[in-house]
């Protein structure tokens, strides 16, 4: 079973941190704790493509699924990652139906999408899997991840997941506090009532349904609504997290 026939399973739920460290023992470690996912991030982290190949080498060995976050909705950033081997790609801040058909373009090849062809990469065995079965078993398994993290994406999100190809539609609660005027604050109660139209909207469209927390306590509360795929925290802030409760505790 691929990730995802796992992922769109009725009733599967999905657990991973993004990251930022390019060390593969960072992925080795969240596989072994028991995480369903990783999103390396180059977005908002330091990594090059380069880094992200060997992550993703690492997260296969484990069984760990490996997502990336592309910096921007473009064709040539979303075809990197996919071909070094991604299972699927979280595209940033998708406003319109035409920004998801962008996305979904990017991912898949023909009759699906019009990703570059080329099967000298890692995702085809640097040629070893005969082309038509790997542009075929892509198209299967590439997992679109659509972030929809400001006010225009959520007014539009009713048109947004009647687009094909979508997988999930990820509801960025930062950049979505940004965007309401109270930055940082992914509790108001303006940020989390737009979020939960928003889940109910995807799920009358038989999207599935991501966010972002930082507690157990706020991943059960979306768990509750309906919400399947939770990416917890950074791999860096995990672990200032648990450093600075050791050094408290040692100083206490």
């Amino acid at each position: 079973m691929t990730h995802r026939d796992r992922l769109l399973k009725e009733g599967q739920v999905f657990f991973g941190p993004f990251a930022k460290l390019a060390d593969p023992a960072v992925v080795e470690i969240l596989a072994h704790a028991g995480f369903d996912h990783v999103v390396i991030d180059r977005e908002h982290g330091p990594l090059s493509v380069e880094s992200v190949q060997n992550l993703v080498r690492a997260a296969e060995l484990q069984g760990i699924a490996p997502f990336v976050r592309v910096p921007r909705n473009e064709p040539a950033e979303i075809l990197r990652v996919l071909d070094v081997g991604a299972a699927g790609v979280h595209v940033p801040h998708v406003s319109t139906p035409d920004d998801a058909r962008r996305a979904v373009q990017a991912c898949r090849f023909h009759p699906r999408g019009n990703r570059g062809v080329c099967r000298f990469v890692r995702a085809a065995g640097y040629s070893s899997i005969p082309a038509g079965d790997h542009f075929a078993a892509a198209n299967e398994r590439t997992i679109v991840v659509l972030q929809v993290e400001g006010t225009t994406g959520l007014a539009n999100l009713a048109e947004i997941v009647t687009v094909p190809g979508i997988d999930v539609v990820f509801l960025g609660p930062y950049d979505l506090s940004q965007a309401c005027g109270v930055p940082g604050e992914i509790h108001h109660p303006e940020v989390t009532e737009r979020m939960r139209r928003a889940v109910e909207q995807a799920r009358e469209a038989d999207v599935v349904v991501g966010t972002f927390v930082e507690s157990p306590d706020d991943a059960g509360a979306w768990l509750a609504v309906g919400v399947r795929y939770i990416c917890y925290s950074v791999d860096v802030g995990i672990l200032f997290a648990a450093c600075e409760q050791i050094v408290r505790q040692l100083r206490e």
